[in-house]
């Protein structure tokens, strides 16, 4: 019996971090070579919680309102007229998240029997947290304040967790980006839109241990954009890897197969460009299509039609974080990954 992998993209059931490590210790915990806190309470919604609070900056204000009940109903903010973002007046709130659930993780995962387990933690995408925060036009102008307290945050949570802690860079907006685009100018355009996530990893120090969490959105459970195969994936994937710097560990990339609320296709040619893919020696390759609203063969068929693409067995998982599914089917997930982790 093949013993596989899992990994927890970010976000668990559980409406405390203790409540959510539990949970996933129980179901999981042999399977794990690291694990979140859970990213419980506001931050379920990965970034929806620090936009609202940049509402609030000195040197923000609202340019168009929104309610997030879908992606073009996202409050959008500029920097106000005289005014200069910086980094160092941005707070995206991580540490503060961290420096209280880190203590909860060490004492569960020791008590687990599981004190090698590392700590991960969810960094989202500079390019990312800087679009969906002031709009396209908004990054590409003022990323670089987004760029440098993310590289702040990365600092000051492995000051707290340790220089094993795994840090993973979560890109939706450059997946879907590369998706839309004609299929001419795919390929160059990777290459484009990987540089803010290998300029992350050169900006943080030498040894800084990463995972990559391509995406495609998973608003209220509700994807951000789809594929109609896996070659953007695969393209961008592999420009993150050709522009890795070679002292930061890539420990993991993560690939989202199913897209939200949508499971994983059993089209067998959907990964035909698979065949294409690069996986580093010592980066492991996980696939996210663990999905509530699948039968177990039917994943067990793309588990299967995903790992003849690839050489070795990859790592189970979602296709993004549970924070927003109901409690019952987060769990129903991590219940399925755990019985795809086994032949």
């Amino acid at each position: 019996m093949a013993e596989r992998d899992a990994h927890l993209v970010g976000s668990l059931p559980g409406e405390t971090p203790a409540e959510a490590i539990r949970t996933a210790l129980e179901i999981l915990g042999p399977r794990l070579r690291s694990l979140p806190d859970g990213e419980t309470g506001e931050r379920r919604n990965w970034v929806i919680s620090i936009i609202e609070a940049l509402g609030d900056h000195r040197d923000l204000q609202l340019k168009k309102t929104g309610d997030w009940s879908d992606y073009d109903k996202i409050p959008v903010l500029q920097v106000r007229r005289g005014h200069t973002l910086y980094g160092a007046n941005l707070d995206f709130g991580h540490v503060a998240a961290v420096s209280g659930s880190y203590p909860v993780f060490r004492d569960l995962t020791a008590a687990a029997g599981r004190p090698d387990l590392v700590f991960q933690e969810g960094v989202p995408g500079d390019f990312d947290l800087a679009m969906f925060t002031l709009g396209p036009a908004g990054a590409l102008r003022h990323r670089r304040a987004f760029t440098e307290a993310t590289l702040t945050e990365i600092r000051e949570v492995g000051a707290i967790t340790g220089p094993d802690t795994l840090f993973q860079i979560e890109v939706p907006a450059e997946l879907v980006l590369l998706a839309k685009a004609p299929p001419q100018v795919r390929p160059a355009l990777a290459k484009v839109l990987a540089r803010p996530t290998t300029g992350l990893a050169a900006g943080s120090a030498p040894g800084t241990r990463f995972a990559v969490h391509l995406c495609l959105g998973d608003m209220n459970n509700k994807a951000f954009g789809t594929m109609n195969d896996v070659g953007p994936l695969v393209l961008l994937s592999n420009a993150i890897v050709a522009g890795w710097p070679a002292d930061r560990p890539l420990d993991l990339i993560h690939a989202p197969f199913a897209a939200a609320d949508h499971p994983a296709t059993t089209d067998r040619s959907f990964y035909g460009p698979l065949r294409d893919l690069v996986v580093p020696v010592g980066t492991r390759f996980s696939a996210g299509f663990a999905h509530e609203s699948q039968s177990i063969d039917d994943q067990r068929t793309i588990r299967g039609v995903i790992e003849g693409h690839l050489v070795g067995e990859v790592v189970i998982a979602a296709a993004c974080g549970l924070g927003r599914r109901t409690p019952e089917d987060g769990r129903a997930v991590l219940e399925q990954m755990a019985e795809l982790c086994t032949s």
